[in-house]
Formats: C-alpha cells, structure tokens, sequence
C-alpha cells in the first residue's frame, strides 16, 4: 500500500489529513489541515490497548473487528468516505502510520477508494515540525516588533506578510483583557501550527521573520523557551502611536469586541458578559494595581455599564483604559523595553514600518 514520507511538501501544500485517532489523541495534538474521523473512538482504543498488552496483537485485532464491526463499521466508512470526496487530494494517517492506517486503507479499498497514508503517522509528522521549529530559533533569522499596549502590533503583523502572528494562533491577545471567544488551542496544537507557518515563510523567502514580542505566555500557551531566549538578541522594531489612539484601539478591540460578540443573545447578556469580562480580568491583576486602584477601577466600571445602558456611550470605558495604561502596563513595557532597546533598528507609526519593511525586504 502506497506510504507518503515528504512530510514538508504536505505542510507547504495543506494536504487535508485524515486523522483515524481516537479523539482523546487528537484533542491533545493535531496539524492545522487534519479532520478527526476515527477508527476506534475513546473507549475502544481503551480496550484494545488492553487487550494487546494481556494477550497480544492478534487478540486485540480480534476484538478490534468485534467492536467496530456493522453498523459501526459502515459509519467509520461513510465518514471516511465524505472527507475523501470533499478532499479528492488528502491523505491518511494514525499514530505511528501503523495497524489503524493499513485498516483503513484496507476498508477504504473495498469501498472503491485508494489512497496514501502518511509513513511514520502523527508521532513522524510531530518529530518533524518539532525538528525544524528548533532549526528556525537556531538561525535566529527574525524581527520583533515592540511597542506600548494598544499601539497596534497585531495590525502591522496582519499587514505584512512575511510575518508569524503568535497571538493569532494561541487565539489570545495576550494579556489579561486578551482572552477571545474562541477556545485556545492545546498547546501541541499551537506549536505545530507556528511551526507550519513558520516553514512556509522560510519557503518564500529568506528575509527575516516578523514577530510580535511576546512574554513567556500567551493566556495558557507558552511560548518555546528557547525561542524567548533568541528573541531578546533579535533586532527590534519600534512602533509608536498616540496615547488617544491607542485608548480608543483597545476599547474597540476588547470592551467593544466582547459586547457586541453577545448582542445576538440580547443587550443584558451582552451586558452581563461585557462586566464579567472586565471585572475578571482587572481580578487577574489585582494585586499589581493595588487594592485602592482596583477598588476605583471597579467602580468607574459599574458608571460605565451604567452610562452604556442609559446613554449608549463608551466614554468611562476610555476612563479604565487610560488609567490601566499610564499606571499599569506602560511603566511595566518601558521597563521591559529599557533592557533590549540597544537592538532597536527602526521606529515609526504603522505606515512608516511598513514602508521601511517593503524598502529593507522587497517582494
């Protein structure tokens, strides 16, 4: 049976993947072109395993034909079936590129289908991005794009291309207002898709890569230590904006973002969710504002839902964001900041750095 091993030519290609584990192993780690159709769901995987280690391979083949079998069996088929017609160039694979592979290309066959699967599996594929996520810290060949919160970072990532967008990826903005309505990856996940990412940049060109500085965490991800360590001997770009703007970005970015994501479900639960965000993430940093700066931060919050619900104005919002800035994350930033700012090579508003990027490193 045909076996794939250029794991890169599937990364660079997004080879839809199908991927016959139980979903206990895919839920721990996936790649970001697969779909989890599997074999044998939680329980079975269970049992088979137990099976093979008490009585040996043939015994759990056994009992692994006696438990996907029938109706079971025809399911897993059909499922299979619909990827490969909505995905006529994907490919398959298990853990290791073993037994449930050869199953379902076997079963796949007899329902008038061929295709590949992936040599070595899930653990080869992981071994392999692992491999050139290291080769790439290694070469340190990066940018890292400072500047104060609320400057607009995130934008400038998005706008240039040959950048890796970390927060992106975590599904995080990364600080304590950055949680999103979406669930954060498992952190397997987040390191192979920076990883694909990473090796298709490479592939385009050889300039360096654009990142955003990042601190060791972004919500629960963390980012690879190694990569922390290089970063902080990287060149460095400074983007600057005004006080004004930046309160009025985040405000929009998060305070606005989060209520609006809930209007559909009426105003009180956007309401009740909008307070409960703020409040938990003010919570977080509790100590570091001092229970006095909390306590007024409080309740300037209570005004604002207050003033948003009468008057349909954000302004106290500005009020909270103001204050976390000048008294919060600005003096931790220039703190930070002071220590790597000898390997500032370039400094400017949004439109500036991308102008200097397109003029250092032209397409």
């Amino acid at each position: 049976m045909q076996a794939i091993t250029d794991y890169q030519a599937l990364f660079l290609n997004d080879t839809p993947i199908l991927d016959v584990r139980a979903p206990v192993e895919y839920e721990k780690g996936a790649f970001p072109a697969s779909e989890n159709h599997p074999l044998m769901d939680d329980e079975q995987r269970k049992l088979v395993g137990t099976r093979y280690k008490t009585h040996g391979q043939e015994a759990a083949i056994d009992l692994g034909n006696a438990l996907v079998s029938g109706e079971v069996k025809d399911a897993r088929i059909n499922a299979w079936v619909d990827f490969f017609r909505r995905h006529p160039h994907g490919v398959l694979y298990c853990f290791r590129g073993g037994l449930r592979s050869r199953v379902t290309q076997q079963w796949l066959a007899e329902a008038g289908i061929d295709k590949p699967y992936i040599q070595g599996g899930y653990k080869a594929m992981r071994g392999y991005l692992l491999e050139q996520l290291h080769q790439r810290i290694a070469d340190g060949n990066t940018l890292i794009l400072s500047g104060a919160t609320g400057s607009g970072k995130t934008d400038v990532i998005a706008q240039w291309p040959h950048s890796v967008d970390l927060e992106g990826l975590a599904k995080h903005r990364g600080s304590a207002f950055g949680k999103t309505e979406t669930e954060q990856p498992p952190q397997i996940g987040f390191e192979n898709a920076w990883s694909v990412d990473w090796l298709k940049r490479h592939q385009q060109s050889r300039a360096p890569v654009l990142f955003e500085d990042e601190s060791r965490l972004i919500g629960r991800i963390a980012i690879v230590p190694e990569f922390l360590a290089m970063s902080k001997h990287s060149d460095i770009v400074l983007l600057n904006a005004p006080l004004e703007e930046r309160i009025a970005r985040i405000r929009k970015d998060y305070f606005e973002r989060a209520y609006i994501s809930q209007l559909p479900q009426g105003e009180e639960q956007a309401q009740n969710y909008l307070d409960d965000f703020v409040r938990s993430a003010l919570t977080r940093i509790q100590k570091r504002l001092g229970g006095e700066r909390y306590q007024q931060l409080c309740k300037c919050l209570d005004e604002g839902l207050t003033t948003l619900r009468n008057q349909n104005s954000w302004q106290p919002f500005d009020t909270i964001v103001e204050t976390l800035l000048i008294d919060y994350y600005d003096p931790m930033y220039n703190y930070q900041f002071e220590a790597k700012a000898h390997h500032k090579v370039f400094e400017g508003t949004h439109q500036e750095i991308l102008q200097w990027l397109s003029d250092k490193h032209p397409a």
